[in-house]
Protein backbone atom coordinates (compact mmCIF):
# COMPACT_ATOMS: atom_id res chain seq x y z
CA UNK A 1 0.00 0.00 0.00
CA UNK A 2 0.98 3.63 -0.39
CA UNK A 3 0.95 3.84 3.40
CA UNK A 4 4.11 1.75 3.70
CA UNK A 5 5.93 3.47 0.84
CA UNK A 6 5.14 6.82 2.44
CA UNK A 7 6.42 5.68 5.80
CA UNK A 8 9.68 4.49 4.23
CA UNK A 9 10.05 7.80 2.41
CA UNK A 10 9.51 9.64 5.67
CA UNK A 11 12.40 7.77 7.27
CA UNK A 12 14.78 7.32 4.36
CA UNK A 13 14.65 10.63 2.49
CA UNK A 14 17.66 12.17 4.19
CA UNK A 15 19.79 13.02 1.18
CA UNK A 16 21.59 16.06 -0.11
CA UNK A 17 20.89 18.11 -2.07
CA UNK A 18 17.16 18.35 -1.33
CA UNK A 19 14.82 18.35 -4.29
CA UNK A 20 11.15 19.10 -3.74
CA UNK A 21 8.52 17.24 -5.69
CA UNK A 22 5.71 19.36 -7.10
CA UNK A 23 2.78 17.04 -7.75
CA UNK A 24 -0.04 17.54 -10.14
CA UNK A 25 -3.49 18.19 -8.60
CA UNK A 26 -4.38 14.52 -9.04
CA UNK A 27 -1.40 13.15 -7.10
CA UNK A 28 -1.47 12.32 -3.42
CA UNK A 29 1.62 11.99 -1.23
CA UNK A 30 3.94 14.98 -1.47
CA UNK A 31 7.51 15.57 -0.37
CA UNK A 32 9.34 18.70 0.63
CA UNK A 33 12.51 19.42 2.58
CA UNK A 34 12.40 21.27 5.89
CA UNK A 35 15.89 21.56 7.34
CA UNK A 36 19.30 19.94 7.66
CA UNK A 37 20.60 17.63 10.31
CA UNK A 38 23.95 17.86 12.11
CA UNK A 39 25.71 16.18 9.18
CA UNK A 40 24.41 18.71 6.69
CA UNK A 41 21.89 16.32 5.15
CA UNK A 42 18.50 17.72 4.21
CA UNK A 43 15.61 16.13 6.09
CA UNK A 44 12.72 15.72 3.68
CA UNK A 45 9.17 15.35 4.92
CA UNK A 46 6.24 13.45 3.46
CA UNK A 47 2.96 15.35 3.54
CA UNK A 48 -0.29 13.48 3.15
CA UNK A 49 -3.12 15.17 1.24
CA UNK A 50 -6.52 15.83 2.79
CA UNK A 51 -7.89 12.86 0.85
CA UNK A 52 -5.44 10.00 1.29
CA UNK A 53 -4.36 7.57 -1.38
CA UNK A 54 -6.12 4.68 0.31
CA UNK A 55 -9.39 6.26 -0.80
CA UNK A 56 -8.34 5.40 -4.36
CA UNK A 57 -7.26 1.83 -3.54
CA UNK A 58 -9.30 -0.59 -5.72
CA UNK A 59 -10.05 -2.68 -2.64
CA UNK A 60 -11.46 0.37 -0.91
CA UNK A 61 -13.72 0.95 -3.88
CA UNK A 62 -14.77 -2.70 -3.85
CA UNK A 63 -15.55 -2.55 -0.15
CA UNK A 64 -17.63 0.60 -0.60
CA UNK A 65 -19.57 -1.10 -3.39
CA UNK A 66 -20.07 -4.17 -1.22
CA UNK A 67 -21.32 -2.01 1.63
CA UNK A 68 -23.81 -0.37 -0.72
CA UNK A 69 -25.03 -3.77 -1.89
CA UNK A 70 -25.36 -5.01 1.67
CA UNK A 71 -27.31 -1.88 2.54
CA UNK A 72 -29.62 -2.43 -0.45
CA UNK A 73 -30.15 -6.05 0.54
CA UNK A 74 -30.89 -5.03 4.13
CA UNK A 75 -33.46 -2.53 2.95
CA UNK A 76 -35.07 -5.14 0.71
CA UNK A 77 -35.18 -7.61 3.58
CA UNK A 78 -36.83 -5.00 5.81
CA UNK A 79 -39.49 -4.37 3.15
CA UNK A 80 -40.09 -8.11 2.81
CA UNK A 81 -40.32 -8.50 6.57
CA UNK A 82 -42.88 -5.72 6.94
CA UNK A 83 -44.94 -6.94 4.01
CA UNK A 84 -44.86 -10.55 5.20
CA UNK A 85 -45.92 -9.51 8.70
CA UNK A 86 -48.80 -7.47 7.29
CA UNK A 87 -49.99 -10.25 4.97
CA UNK A 88 -49.67 -12.88 7.67
CA UNK A 89 -51.92 -10.83 9.96
CA UNK A 90 -54.47 -10.60 7.16
CA UNK A 91 -54.36 -14.37 6.58
CA UNK A 92 -54.82 -15.02 10.29
CA UNK A 93 -57.82 -12.68 10.41
CA UNK A 94 -59.49 -14.54 7.52
CA UNK A 95 -58.63 -18.01 8.85
CA UNK A 96 -62.02 -18.48 10.54
CA UNK A 97 -63.79 -17.30 7.39
CA UNK A 98 -61.91 -19.83 5.28
CA UNK A 99 -62.82 -22.63 7.71
CA UNK A 100 -66.48 -21.62 7.55
CA UNK A 101 -66.47 -21.57 3.73
CA UNK A 102 -64.66 -24.90 3.66
CA UNK A 103 -67.31 -26.41 5.95
CA UNK A 104 -70.21 -25.15 3.80
CA UNK A 105 -68.55 -26.47 0.65
CA UNK A 106 -68.15 -29.92 2.19
CA UNK A 107 -71.83 -29.96 3.21
CA UNK A 108 -72.89 -28.80 -0.26
CA UNK A 109 -70.67 -31.44 -1.86
CA UNK A 110 -72.05 -34.28 0.28
CA UNK A 111 -75.67 -33.13 0.08
CA UNK A 112 -76.29 -30.85 -2.93
CA UNK A 113 -80.07 -30.70 -2.21
CA UNK A 114 -79.41 -29.06 1.17
CA UNK A 115 -78.03 -25.94 -0.60
CA UNK A 116 -81.10 -23.72 -1.06
CA UNK A 117 -80.97 -20.28 -2.80
CA UNK A 118 -80.45 -18.49 0.50
CA UNK A 119 -77.58 -20.82 1.49
CA UNK A 120 -76.03 -20.47 -1.99
CA UNK A 121 -76.08 -16.65 -1.69
CA UNK A 122 -74.47 -16.80 1.77
CA UNK A 123 -71.72 -19.07 0.40
CA UNK A 124 -71.22 -16.73 -2.53
CA UNK A 125 -70.87 -13.77 -0.14
CA UNK A 126 -68.34 -15.63 1.96
CA UNK A 127 -66.25 -16.46 -1.12
CA UNK A 128 -66.39 -12.79 -2.20
CA UNK A 129 -64.92 -11.82 1.15
CA UNK A 130 -61.99 -14.14 0.43
CA UNK A 131 -61.17 -12.55 -2.95
CA UNK A 132 -58.66 -10.02 -1.43
CA UNK A 133 -56.48 -13.03 -0.61
CA UNK A 134 -55.67 -13.47 -4.29
CA UNK A 135 -53.33 -10.45 -4.60
CA UNK A 136 -51.73 -11.44 -1.28
CA UNK A 137 -50.90 -14.84 -2.78
CA UNK A 138 -49.58 -13.19 -5.94
CA UNK A 139 -47.33 -10.98 -3.76
CA UNK A 140 -46.07 -14.11 -2.03
CA UNK A 141 -45.02 -15.49 -5.41
CA UNK A 142 -43.16 -12.24 -6.22
CA UNK A 143 -41.51 -12.16 -2.82
CA UNK A 144 -40.39 -15.75 -3.23
CA UNK A 145 -38.59 -14.78 -6.45
CA UNK A 146 -37.00 -11.81 -4.68
CA UNK A 147 -35.77 -14.05 -1.90
CA UNK A 148 -34.09 -16.29 -4.49
CA UNK A 149 -32.46 -13.24 -6.09
CA UNK A 150 -31.26 -11.93 -2.72
CA UNK A 151 -29.88 -15.35 -1.87
CA UNK A 152 -27.85 -15.26 -5.10
CA UNK A 153 -26.56 -11.76 -4.36
CA UNK A 154 -25.50 -12.78 -0.86
CA UNK A 155 -23.65 -15.76 -2.34
CA UNK A 156 -21.83 -13.47 -4.80
CA UNK A 157 -20.97 -11.04 -2.01
CA UNK A 158 -19.50 -13.87 0.02
CA UNK A 159 -17.28 -14.89 -2.90
CA UNK A 160 -16.03 -11.33 -3.41
CA UNK A 161 -15.34 -10.86 0.29
CA UNK A 162 -13.40 -14.12 0.39
CA UNK A 163 -11.31 -12.97 -2.58
CA UNK A 164 -10.55 -9.61 -0.93
CA UNK A 165 -9.69 -11.36 2.33
CA UNK A 166 -7.25 -13.68 0.55
CA UNK A 167 -5.69 -10.73 -1.30
CA UNK A 168 -5.23 -8.68 1.85
CA UNK A 169 -3.83 -11.59 3.81
CA UNK A 170 -3.31 -10.89 7.47
CA UNK A 171 -3.83 -7.12 7.26
CA UNK A 172 -6.99 -5.65 8.70
CA UNK A 173 -8.15 -3.03 6.21
CA UNK A 174 -9.94 -0.86 8.78
CA UNK A 175 -6.87 -0.94 11.01
CA UNK A 176 -4.71 0.20 8.08
CA UNK A 177 -7.12 3.02 7.31
CA UNK A 178 -6.98 4.21 10.92
CA UNK A 179 -3.18 4.10 10.80
CA UNK A 180 -3.22 6.25 7.65
CA UNK A 181 -5.49 8.80 9.34
CA UNK A 182 -3.20 8.86 12.39
CA UNK A 183 -0.16 9.35 10.17
CA UNK A 184 -1.90 12.20 8.35
CA UNK A 185 -2.69 13.89 11.66
CA UNK A 186 0.91 13.61 12.81
CA UNK A 187 2.21 14.90 9.48
CA UNK A 188 -0.11 17.91 9.56
CA UNK A 189 0.94 18.61 13.13
CA UNK A 190 4.60 18.37 12.15
CA UNK A 191 4.01 20.76 9.27
CA UNK A 192 2.52 23.34 11.61
CA UNK A 193 5.68 23.22 13.72
CA UNK A 194 7.98 24.00 10.80
CA UNK A 195 9.77 27.32 11.14
CA UNK A 196 9.00 30.33 9.00
CA UNK A 197 11.07 31.31 6.01
CA UNK A 198 11.59 33.92 3.35
CA UNK A 199 9.59 33.69 0.13
CA UNK A 200 11.88 32.86 -2.78
CA UNK A 201 9.54 31.36 -5.38
CA UNK A 202 5.98 30.75 -6.51
CA UNK A 203 4.92 27.66 -8.46
CA UNK A 204 2.91 27.48 -11.65
CA UNK A 205 -0.81 28.10 -11.10
CA UNK A 206 -3.24 25.28 -10.34
CA UNK A 207 -6.70 26.17 -11.59
CA UNK A 208 -9.26 24.67 -9.23
CA UNK A 209 -12.44 26.00 -10.80
CA UNK A 210 -13.86 28.63 -13.13
CA UNK A 211 -16.90 30.28 -11.55
CA UNK A 212 -18.41 33.62 -10.65
CA UNK A 213 -17.70 37.07 -12.04
CA UNK A 214 -14.40 38.77 -12.80
CA UNK A 215 -13.92 39.82 -9.17
CA UNK A 216 -14.31 37.83 -5.98
CA UNK A 217 -12.60 35.89 -3.22
CA UNK A 218 -12.44 32.31 -1.99
CA UNK A 219 -10.71 30.74 0.96
CA UNK A 220 -10.42 28.00 3.57
CA UNK A 221 -10.06 28.58 7.31
CA UNK A 222 -6.53 29.51 8.34
CA UNK A 223 -6.77 28.29 11.93
CA UNK A 224 -9.12 25.37 12.49
CA UNK A 225 -7.84 21.75 12.37
CA UNK A 226 -7.05 20.44 8.95
CA UNK A 227 -9.82 17.83 9.23
CA UNK A 228 -12.22 20.68 8.41
CA UNK A 229 -12.01 21.12 4.65
CA UNK A 230 -14.78 23.67 4.14
CA UNK A 231 -14.35 26.23 1.38
CA UNK A 232 -16.01 29.65 1.24
CA UNK A 233 -16.71 31.70 -1.88
CA UNK A 234 -17.75 35.37 -2.11
CA UNK A 235 -18.51 36.57 -5.64
CA UNK A 236 -18.08 40.26 -6.50
CA UNK A 237 -16.69 43.27 -4.61
CA UNK A 238 -19.67 45.65 -4.43
CA UNK A 239 -22.46 45.39 -1.80
CA UNK A 240 -22.34 41.58 -1.70
CA UNK A 241 -23.98 39.67 1.16
CA UNK A 242 -24.12 36.04 -0.01
CA UNK A 243 -21.37 33.68 1.19
CA UNK A 244 -21.37 30.10 -0.13
CA UNK A 245 -19.93 27.43 2.16
CA UNK A 246 -18.87 24.15 0.55
CA UNK A 247 -18.28 21.01 2.57
CA UNK A 248 -14.98 20.07 0.88
CA UNK A 249 -12.63 21.28 -1.82
CA UNK A 250 -13.98 18.55 -4.08
CA UNK A 251 -17.52 19.85 -3.56
CA UNK A 252 -16.32 23.35 -4.40
CA UNK A 253 -14.72 22.08 -7.61
CA UNK A 254 -18.02 20.44 -8.60
CA UNK A 255 -20.24 23.27 -7.31
CA UNK A 256 -22.24 20.95 -5.04
CA UNK A 257 -23.06 20.38 -1.35
CA UNK A 258 -23.04 24.00 -0.21
CA UNK A 259 -25.00 26.14 2.21
CA UNK A 260 -25.59 29.87 2.01
CA UNK A 261 -24.85 32.54 4.61
CA UNK A 262 -26.60 35.89 4.14
CA UNK A 263 -24.50 38.51 5.89
CA UNK A 264 -26.35 41.16 7.93
CA UNK A 265 -24.18 43.89 6.36
CA UNK A 266 -22.83 44.03 2.78
CA UNK A 267 -19.11 43.85 2.09
CA UNK A 268 -16.70 46.03 0.18
CA UNK A 269 -13.71 44.79 -1.81
CA UNK A 270 -12.32 41.25 -1.84
CA UNK A 271 -9.97 41.40 1.15
CA UNK A 272 -11.89 38.96 3.34
CA UNK A 273 -10.42 36.20 5.49
CA UNK A 274 -11.83 33.24 7.41
CA UNK A 275 -9.96 32.87 10.69
CA UNK A 276 -10.81 30.34 13.39
CA UNK A 277 -14.42 29.81 12.34
CA UNK A 278 -15.29 33.47 11.66
CA UNK A 279 -15.35 35.67 8.58
CA UNK A 280 -13.59 39.02 8.86
CA UNK A 281 -14.62 41.58 6.23
CA UNK A 282 -14.87 45.30 5.49
CA UNK A 283 -18.38 46.74 5.79
CA UNK A 284 -19.58 48.52 2.64
CA UNK A 285 -18.97 52.29 2.48
CA UNK A 286 -17.13 52.37 5.81
CA UNK A 287 -13.82 51.53 7.44
CA UNK A 288 -15.58 49.17 9.85
CA UNK A 289 -14.31 45.59 10.16
CA UNK A 290 -16.93 42.96 10.96
CA UNK A 291 -16.37 39.57 12.57
CA UNK A 292 -19.14 37.19 11.48
CA UNK A 293 -19.34 33.78 13.17
CA UNK A 294 -20.43 31.02 10.78
CA UNK A 295 -21.74 28.55 13.36
CA UNK A 296 -24.05 31.03 15.14
CA UNK A 297 -24.68 33.04 11.95
CA UNK A 298 -24.23 36.25 13.89
CA UNK A 299 -21.92 39.26 14.14
CA UNK A 300 -19.65 38.84 17.17
CA UNK A 301 -17.93 42.22 16.98
CA UNK A 302 -17.43 45.18 14.65
CA UNK A 303 -14.91 47.98 15.00
CA UNK A 304 -13.78 50.97 12.98
CA UNK A 305 -10.21 50.86 11.66
CA UNK A 306 -9.28 54.37 12.70
CA UNK A 307 -8.24 56.64 9.84
CA UNK A 308 -8.38 53.92 7.20
CA UNK A 309 -9.52 55.01 3.76
CA UNK A 310 -12.54 53.35 2.20
CA UNK A 311 -14.89 53.47 -0.80
CA UNK A 312 -12.04 53.51 -3.39
CA UNK A 313 -10.06 56.22 -1.60
CA UNK A 314 -6.89 54.10 -1.47
CA UNK A 315 -7.55 50.85 -3.40
CA UNK A 316 -5.12 48.51 -5.12
CA UNK A 317 -4.34 49.25 -8.76
CA UNK A 318 -7.42 47.34 -9.95
CA UNK A 319 -9.85 49.43 -7.84
CA UNK A 320 -12.87 47.49 -6.66
CA UNK A 321 -13.20 49.13 -3.21
CA UNK A 322 -10.06 47.23 -2.18
CA UNK A 323 -9.08 49.87 0.39
CA UNK A 324 -8.95 47.45 3.36
CA UNK A 325 -7.37 44.02 2.92
CA UNK A 326 -7.68 41.55 5.81
CA UNK A 327 -5.34 38.56 5.94
CA UNK A 328 -3.83 35.93 8.24
CA UNK A 329 -0.48 34.20 8.51
CA UNK A 330 1.52 32.19 11.05
CA UNK A 331 1.63 35.23 13.37
CA UNK A 332 -2.06 36.09 13.46
CA UNK A 333 -4.61 38.45 11.93
CA UNK A 334 -3.62 41.53 9.91
CA UNK A 335 -5.17 44.54 8.18
CA UNK A 336 -3.47 46.20 5.19
CA UNK A 337 -4.80 49.65 4.32
CA UNK A 338 -3.87 53.32 3.91
CA UNK A 339 -4.59 56.57 5.72
CA UNK A 340 -4.43 60.21 4.64
CA UNK A 341 -1.64 61.04 7.15
CA UNK A 342 0.39 58.20 5.57
CA UNK A 343 0.02 59.88 2.16
CA UNK A 344 -1.48 56.82 0.49
CA UNK A 345 1.33 54.47 1.52
CA UNK A 346 0.51 50.94 2.69
CA UNK A 347 -0.04 50.58 6.43
CA UNK A 348 0.09 47.21 8.22
CA UNK A 349 -1.75 46.66 11.50
CA UNK A 350 -1.80 43.51 13.56
CA UNK A 351 -5.28 42.93 15.00
CA UNK A 352 -6.47 41.15 18.12
CA UNK A 353 -8.90 38.54 16.69
CA UNK A 354 -11.48 38.75 19.50
CA UNK A 355 -11.81 42.52 19.92
CA UNK A 356 -10.36 43.70 16.57
CA UNK A 357 -8.23 46.20 18.46
CA UNK A 358 -5.03 47.31 16.72
CA UNK A 359 -2.01 45.88 18.54
CA UNK A 360 0.80 47.37 16.43
CA UNK A 361 1.14 49.35 13.21
CA UNK A 362 3.84 49.76 10.55
CA UNK A 363 4.16 52.30 7.71
CA UNK A 364 5.74 50.52 4.74
CA UNK A 365 6.32 53.61 2.58
CA UNK A 366 5.02 51.77 -0.50
CA UNK A 367 2.17 53.52 -2.40
CA UNK A 368 -0.93 51.33 -2.30
CA UNK A 369 -2.24 52.44 -5.69
CA UNK A 370 0.97 51.04 -7.22
CA UNK A 371 0.28 47.61 -5.75
CA UNK A 372 -1.70 44.94 -7.56
CA UNK A 373 -2.29 42.80 -4.46
CA UNK A 374 -0.48 41.87 -1.24
CA UNK A 375 -0.28 38.99 1.25
CA UNK A 376 1.44 38.15 4.54
CA UNK A 377 3.79 35.20 5.14
CA UNK A 378 5.50 34.79 8.51
CA UNK A 379 5.06 38.45 9.42
CA UNK A 380 6.33 39.74 6.07
CA UNK A 381 4.11 41.65 3.67
CA UNK A 382 4.72 40.78 0.01
CA UNK A 383 3.39 43.19 -2.62
CA UNK A 384 2.87 42.65 -6.34
CA UNK A 385 3.53 45.46 -8.79
CA UNK A 386 0.42 44.81 -10.90
CA UNK A 387 -2.80 42.84 -11.13
CA UNK A 388 -2.35 42.25 -14.87
CA UNK A 389 -0.26 39.87 -16.98
CA UNK A 390 3.46 40.14 -16.30
CA UNK A 391 2.98 40.89 -12.60
CA UNK A 392 5.65 39.89 -10.11
CA UNK A 393 6.23 40.12 -6.38
CA UNK A 394 8.10 43.39 -6.24
CA UNK A 395 8.30 44.53 -2.61
CA UNK A 396 8.65 42.94 0.83
CA UNK A 397 8.23 44.58 4.24
CA UNK A 398 9.52 42.75 7.32
CA UNK A 399 7.54 43.63 10.45
CA UNK A 400 10.02 41.86 12.74
CA UNK A 401 12.76 44.35 11.77
CA UNK A 402 10.61 47.23 10.41
CA UNK A 403 12.66 47.10 7.21
CA UNK A 404 11.92 46.49 3.54
CA UNK A 405 13.54 45.41 0.30
CA UNK A 406 12.64 45.30 -3.36
CA UNK A 407 12.25 41.79 -4.74
CA UNK A 408 11.95 40.16 -8.14
CA UNK A 409 9.83 37.02 -7.75
CA UNK A 410 7.92 36.22 -10.94
CA UNK A 411 4.71 34.20 -11.11
CA UNK A 412 2.41 33.25 -13.94
CA UNK A 413 -0.72 35.45 -14.02
CA UNK A 414 -2.56 32.97 -16.21
CA UNK A 415 -5.88 34.80 -16.62
CA UNK A 416 -4.46 38.35 -16.56
CA UNK A 417 -6.60 39.97 -13.87
CA UNK A 418 -6.04 39.13 -10.19
CA UNK A 419 -8.53 40.70 -7.78
CA UNK A 420 -7.64 38.66 -4.68
CA UNK A 421 -4.40 37.05 -3.50
CA UNK A 422 -4.08 35.60 0.02
CA UNK A 423 -1.75 33.22 1.77
CA UNK A 424 -3.13 30.35 3.87
CA UNK A 425 -0.69 29.44 6.67
CA UNK A 426 -2.43 26.16 7.42
CA UNK A 427 -1.93 24.85 3.90
CA UNK A 428 0.99 27.12 2.94
CA UNK A 429 -0.45 28.04 -0.45
CA UNK A 430 -1.63 31.22 -2.16
CA UNK A 431 -5.33 31.52 -2.98
CA UNK A 432 -6.16 33.82 -5.89
CA UNK A 433 -9.27 34.95 -7.78
CA UNK A 434 -8.16 35.54 -11.33
CA UNK A 435 -10.71 36.82 -13.83
CA UNK A 436 -13.44 34.40 -12.73
CA UNK A 437 -11.01 31.54 -12.02
CA UNK A 438 -10.11 30.18 -8.60
CA UNK A 439 -6.39 29.40 -8.61
CA UNK A 440 -3.81 28.02 -6.16
CA UNK A 441 -0.04 28.62 -6.06
CA UNK A 442 2.50 26.63 -4.05
CA UNK A 443 5.27 28.64 -2.42
CA UNK A 444 8.99 28.14 -1.81
CA UNK A 445 10.32 29.41 1.52
CA UNK A 446 14.02 29.72 2.42
CA UNK A 447 15.17 29.08 5.98
CA UNK A 448 18.57 30.73 5.94
CA UNK A 449 19.02 30.62 9.70
CA UNK A 450 18.79 26.84 9.76
CA UNK A 451 20.98 26.08 6.77
CA UNK A 452 24.55 24.86 7.09
CA UNK A 453 25.06 24.39 3.37
CA UNK A 454 23.72 26.86 0.81
CA UNK A 455 20.90 26.03 -1.52
CA UNK A 456 18.64 23.92 0.69
CA UNK A 457 15.03 25.07 0.59
CA UNK A 458 11.71 23.56 1.47
CA UNK A 459 8.80 23.54 -0.88
CA UNK A 460 5.25 23.09 0.33
CA UNK A 461 2.59 21.63 -1.91
CA UNK A 462 -1.15 22.14 -1.66
CA UNK A 463 -2.83 19.76 0.75
CA UNK A 464 -6.21 20.19 -0.94
CA UNK A 465 -5.29 18.81 -4.28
Amino acid sequence: MHLFSAMFLLVMLAVSPCEALYPSPEEGWQIYSSAQDADGKCICTVVAPAQNMCNRDPRSRQLRQLMEKVQNISQSMEVLDLRTYRDLQYVRNTESLMKEVDGKLKVASESPRSLNPKGFQELKDKVTQLLPLLPVLEQYKTDAKMILRLREEVRNLSLVLMAIQEEMGAYDYEELRQRVLLLETRLHSCMQKLGCGKLTGVSNPITVRASGSRFGSWMTDTMIPSSDNRVWSMDGYFKGRRVLEYRTMNDFMKGQNFVQHLLPHPWAGTGHVVYNGSLYYNKYQSNIIIKYHFRSRSVLVQRSLSGAGYNNTFPYSWGGSSDIDLMADENGLWAVYTTIPNAGNIVISRLEPQSLEVQQTWDTGFPKRSAGESFMICGTLYVTNSHLAGAKIYFAYYTNTSSYEYTDIPFHNQYSHISMMDYNPRERVLYTWNNGHQVLYNVTLFQGWRIKKPGCVYKVSSLQK
